[in-house]
Order: C-alpha cells, then sequence, then structure tokens
C-alpha cells in the first residue's frame, strides 16, 4: 500500500479534524502559525535538564531514552501527588487513583515518539517536553480504560484491568450480580476519565510559553474527538457485515490519530516546528498508524499468545470488524464464508473452530492480502520521513517502523 494509498483514507479524519477546527479556532496544529520561541522567563518551572549537542542517529536514540526517562519520572510523581491528594478527600477516590496508576505503564510508544519528534527537531529542554509526552501516555490509559468498558473487558495484559479489580474487590466482599455490575461500570468510567483529566493537567502545566502550551491543550482536545468518532463508528460497526464496514477509517480515526498523529504533532509543537513539517507528521503518523492496527489485527488472530500477551480467540469471539475480517468474506468462497458464519461471533469459540476460521483466512488469500497492506502503509511511513524530514529523525522514525513491524515475531 504505497502513499497514495493511505492519501484515500485520510480525507475523512482530516475533513473532521478540520470542521473541529473551524469550530475552535487554533486547535488545528497545521494551520497555526508557528509559535514564536519561548523567552526564559516566560517559563514557570526551573529547568535542569537541557541538551546542547546536535545529535546523529546515536545521540538521538541517547537523548530520546533520558527524555523518556525524564517523562518517566514526571508521570511518576504525578500520579504520586495525585494519589496523596486523593488521601485526603476519601479513601475510595484513593483507591481509584491507585487503581488508575496500576495501568499506567507499558512499552511508552506515545510518549517516545513526541520525546524523539521534538529532539529530532532541535528541541533541547527534556523538562518542557516531559510532562506533554507523559500527557500521551495518560490519553492512552484513558482510552484504554473506556475501550474495555465499551467491549465487556475486564483483563488487559494478561492482568485484571480496572473494571476486573474492581469486580474481584466486590466479590471479596460478597457483591455480585447486578450490584456488582453497577459499581464496576462507575468505577471503570470515572477511573477513566481520571486519567483523561490528568492528561489535560499535564499540558496545562508544562513549563512552555502560554501559546505553545494552549495549543498543545487544543491538539489533546481535538486528538480526543477524533479518536471518539472512531471509537463510535467501530461500536457502530457491530451492527453491521463485516463487509460493509470500513476498518481503514476507523484506525486512523481511533488508533493512528492518538497512538502517532498527536504524539508527533506534540513533540513537533513544542520544537517550534513550521506547519510544513506538521503535514509531514500527520501523514508519517497516519501511515504508521495504520500498519500497527493492522499488524496487531493480525497478531489477534494468528500470533504467539505467549509472545504478544494477546488471545487468539478474543477478537474472533466477538466478531471484531477488522480488514482481515473484512477481506475475508470478500475473498472466501461460500463454504469458506459459511464457516466464517458459524464461528466468527461465537463466545465459545474454541481451538477447533479458530483453527478453521484461520484456515479461510489464510486460504482465501485475505491474510496475504492484509499483510501486504500493513508493509505497504509502513514502506509509506518509512519513505514519507526519509524524503521530508531532517535526516537524523527520519532514521530514528524508520527504526521504530521496523520495530512494530517485528512485534510477534
Amino acid at each position: 500500500m504505497g502513499e497514495t494509498g493511505i492519501d484515500s483514507h485520510v480525507h475523512a479524519r482530516e475533513s473532521f479534524r478540520d470542521v473541529h477546527a473551524d469550530a475552535h479556532p487554533g486547535a488545528h496544529p497545521q494551520a497555526a502559525p508557528a509559535p514564536s520561541r519561548v523567552r526564559d522567563d516566560e517559563r514557570t518551572q526551573p529547568h535542569l535538564r537541557v541538551l546542547t549537542a546536535p545529535p546523529d542517529d546515536a545521540a538521538l536514540r541517547a537523548q530520546v531514552d533520558a527524555g523518556l526517562a525524564a517523562t518517566s519520572e514526571t508521570l511518576r510523581r504525578y500520579l504520586t501527588d495525585r494519589r496523596d491528594q486523593a488521601g485526603h478527600v476519601a479513601h475510595e477516590y484513593l483507591v481509584l487513583w491507585e487503581t488508575v496508576a496500576a495501568q499506567v505503564g507499558g512499552k511508552m510508544l506515545r510518549p517516545r515518539l513526541t520525546v524523539a519528534a521534538y529532539l529530532g527537531l532541535g528541541g533541547t529542554d527534556l523538562d518542557a517536553v516531559a510532562p506533554v509526552a507523559a500527557a500521551q501516555e495518560l490519553l492512552h490509559t484513558a482510552m484504554l480504560v473506556h475501550d474495555d468498558v465499551l467491549d465487556g473487558d475486564e483483563v488487559r495484559r494478561g492482568v485484571p484491568n480496572v473494571a476486573g479489580t474492581y469486580r474481584a474487590r466486590l466479590r471479596d466482599r460478597g457483591v455480585v450480580g447486578r450490584a456488582a455490575d453497577h459499581q464496576v461500570l462507575g468505577s471503570a468510567l470515572l477511573g477513566g476519565d481520571l486519567a483523561l483529566s490528568g492528561a489535560f493537567d499535564l499540558v496545562a502545566t508544562a513549563p512552555v510559553g502560554p501559546e505553545v502550551r494552549v495549543q498543545a491543550m487544543r491538539l489533546l482536545a481535538t486528538t480526543l474527538a477524533t479518536t471518539v468518532a472512531g471509537e463510535l463508528l467501530d461500536v457502530g460497526g457491530e451492527l453491521l457485515a463485516p463487509s460493509d464496514v470500513d476498518p481503514l477509517l476507523v484506525a486512523e480515526l481511533k488508533t493512528a490519530a492518538y497512538t502517532c498523529c498527536a504524539p508527533l504533532q506534540a513533540g513537533a509543537l513544542l520544537a517550534h516546528a513550521p506547519a510544513a513539517t506538521h503535514a509531514t507528521l500527520d501523514r508519517v503518523g497516519t501511515a504508521l498508524g495504520i500498519a500497527f492496527q493492522l499488524a496487531d489485527d493480525d497478531l489477534g488472530v494468528f500470533g504467539d499468545p505467549a509472545v504478544t500477551g494477546k488471545s487468539v480467540h478474543s477478537d474472533l469471539r466477538a466478531g471484531t470488524r477488522t480488514e482481515l475480517l473484512r477481506y475475508a468474506y470478500l475473498l472466501a468462497d461460500d463454504a469458506g464464508r459459511a464457516v466464517l458464519d458459524r464461528y466468527v461471533g461465537d463466545p465459545a469459540l474454541d481451538d477447533a473452530g479458530a483453527a478453521a476460521v484461520r484456515d479461510v483466512m489464510v486460504g482465501s488469500g485475505a491474510r496475504d492480502h492484509v499483510l501486504a497492506l500493513a508493509a505497504g502503509a509502513a514502506r509509506s511511513a518509512r519513505e514519507t520521513a526519509a524524503r521530508h524530514l531532517p535526516p537524523v529523525l527520519a532514521g530514528y522514525l524508520g527504526g521504530v517502523v521496523d520495530e512494530l513491524a517485528e512485534r510477534g515475531k
């Protein structure tokens, strides 16, 4: 899937973002003028971690690592402060913050992209980028918590999520049935809201100039709205036949927007990058996000759970409307579609049924088609970065593309 193939699926997200930006002037970072550089006396916090040497390939990797360490420390300190403050309000409030904090963390892909874009475009102040990068991780946490509520999942990464944790606590107290269901739902929704509020709080307190801070807040708000649009289409797709949905559009709105595009744009915004660079990063992020989602969907059916931590049954049991499933229905013969109709969406799907579905996906050519789409999207991200971004940043992002392509192998 080359760059022109990505183009046909970008327009809907761009149109959505443009409408939102029209309603809220300044929310569209690509359309806004590059902010003036921030004077030291405009900043609100002391800075101790400032990089001076322009990075080469090795130096940028080391600097990104240092930036991620600063981000992790910022995130740890923020969550500790929130728990301390919550303890003065109510014990139950403290417990909720503790539960949410336990869900934070992982590969830190989104903060990594923010830090890499910032440093690769000339940024030097780790204390300035750290809270904005940390906000990307809290936004991710909020999306996961709410997504699990929508999907009815109570396990994430092999352990109980916010909903599952509250379910277990209630069970220990003898609270089960509808009474427990109500408490679990409320706790998970409110926990996701806490993580979301934390993302905005971190950006609001970032030690940067006021104009940059406002634009970073607008970017976060626009990203959230875009992701909601994707989530809405994803949920609505459950009522449609697998061949009637557009999973690539959902991937752009729900996954690419907040996983890749917004983190890259946030780093560029703090580095005072011009509008053309924002546009390039949006294209790179869109292609990278599509590749990420397509690969993730494949791992959800064909991956090794011992390596990925993902079940190879859950997507099939839920009948998740992926591009892989869509093409399986489009390319399979009548017998193959009968197999899909029988097993996909069956909550009691076993190993034999899952194997039968996989056989159809492979035999029809659907899996090869989707893997080719993923490879093409990854290639588009890599080539667009190489053509239009500084070589050191383009090389680093190319490495991220390769890492994502190797997931689960």
